[in-house]
């Protein structure tokens, strides 16, 4: 597995809407296993490996992480944020970010809370929610100093590395940049093979603030079957009843029968589930009763479209401690491609 690359992957900064840097990374490593590879006006890069044209097959894997933008410079330098994507404020204490400014200059600061020291602090205080509008950025400079660097909309990324734990790797925004690195080593599988259909590799933009990306894209690309690539919750920790654990890290690549966002179809779920077993790819079938993908997009594109989702179980989704599993990662590549060899061979209409 290349570690290598998920690991460039999840620490390129893209939050919505700015996705350029990591466009470029994406698009170097795709680049040599499709025949054709473009980039339309939303930001998404589409790779196209031509079959026998059987059928199009559009795969999205979201390239936005969730962030923040400059929304204000005060008058002593300190820095408010627009949040993008759902961050849980319990989570952004003592954090690091960085702020890129418009003129390519990268600058650390520390993301701190407005309130009194915890030994200043009242019991009702102590124990009030956090609200993500109270956090700001101290760069340490002067006023002056950064407003003449920052500007309104610079985009603001968590500070943070991918490493390697055990049989894990952790880090910032591996949603979605692991469906991203299982959308890629799919592709690789594939690279000396011819398949019947047609397949679009879609690194989508602006998922994170409504699959935005992937609904112009499956629009322009009018695919028969459509296959999101993303994260879902392993609530397999202390904390969270058994109940709701949804998936195990470890446990293999998640086949998902339905989301906030989508339904998934129940043939394709099905045959999923069949070349799982047959092949003998770990996996899970998944539940997540809030939350959505790309898939919701490619679902209800233009008369629709046979969509689901293929997840890969993470711990700490939407913090910077987002923790995949080795074994699944590996098991949703595996699985995507052998479904792909073989996606002309079934008839999912009703």
């Amino acid at each position: 597995m290349d570690f290598d690359l998920l690991k460039r992957l999840c620490e390129t900064p893209g939050i919505p809407g700015k996705e350029d840097h990591i466009r470029e990374v994406v698009k170097e490593a795709l680049a040599p296993l499709v025949d054709s590879i473009e980039v339309d006006v939303m930001g998404n890069v589409v790779g196209v490996k031509r079959g026998n044209g059987a059928r199009k097959v559009m795969l999205a894997a979201h390239i936005d992480e969730i962030g923040f933008m400059v929304r204000h410079v005060d008058d002593k330098g300190f820095v408010r944020l627009q949040p993008l994507g759902g961050f849980d404020a319990r989570q952004l204490f003592a954090q690091r970010v960085l702020v890129h400014t418009r003129k390519g200059e990268v600058l650390r600061g520390v993301l701190a809370y407005s309130t009194k020291p915890a030994h200043m602090l009242t019991p009702e205080e102590m124990n009030k929610a956090p609200q993500i509008e109270s956090f700001f950025v101290d760069l340490g400079m002067t006023a002056e100093q950064v407003k003449e660097k920052v500007s309104v909309g610079d985009m603001v990324t968590m500070d943070r590395t991918t490493e390697s734990c055990g049989d894990t790797f952790f880090g910032k925004a591996m949603d979605d940049r692991v469906g991203v690195f299982v959308m890629i080593e799919a592709m690789r599988l594939l690279k000396d093979k011819c398949t019947e259909v047609d397949i679009y590799a879609v690194a989508t933009t602006q998922e994170e603030v409504g699959l935005r990306g992937a609904t112009t894209a499956a629009y322009a690309i009018e695919p028969d079957i459509g296959i999101a690539l993303d994260v879902t919750l392993a609530n397999d920790y202390p904390g969270p009843p058994d109940t709701e654990t949804v998936t195990k890290l470890g446990q293999g690549v998640a086949i998902k029968i339905m989301d906030g966002s989508l339904i998934c179809h129940p043939k394709l779920v099905e045959h999923f589930r069949e070349i799982a077993e047959r092949e003998q790819i770990p996996h899970q079938m998944e539940i997540l009763p809030r939350g959505g993908t790309d898939a919701g997009a490619l679902q209800r594109s233009r008369a629709g479209t046979a969509s689901i989702t293929i997840s890969v179980p993470t711990r700490y989704v939407h913090t910077v401690n987002e923790m995949v599993h080795r074994k699944d990662v590996e098991a949703a590549a595996t699985l995507v491609a052998r479904y792909l060899e073989e996606a002309h061979t079934r008839d999912y209409r009703y």
